[in-house]
């Protein structure tokens, strides 16, 4: 445990941000797998689920939460999985 003043106040925001981020992360996970049902079912709103989906990764990554690449790594497996649904 930290002796300094700032080095506690610094532990303190660490928690903090690290369950923001852990937030984050859940939602765009439970997000994903949304799009990944909806487009295995053929679903009708496949399409508004890929697009929120695509929202919360670009999101994710503007936070630093994800790597740009890896964003642009799962839009691009979406748009994949998208594109093969509808033929």
């Amino acid at each position: 445990m930290p002796n300094i003043k700032s080095a506690k106040k610094r532990v303190l925001v660490a928690k903090k941000k690290a369950l923001q981020n852990k937030v984050v992360k859940s939602n765009l996970k439970t997000v994903l797998k949304k799009a990944d049902a909806a487009v295995a079912a053929k679903a009708a709103d496949s399409a508004d689920a890929i697009k929120a989906a695509i929202k919360k990764v670009d999101q994710a990554a503007a936070k630093n939460i994800m790597h740009k690449n890896t964003a642009a790594h799962k839009k691009s497996a979406l748009m994949k999985k998208l594109a093969a649904a509808s033929k």
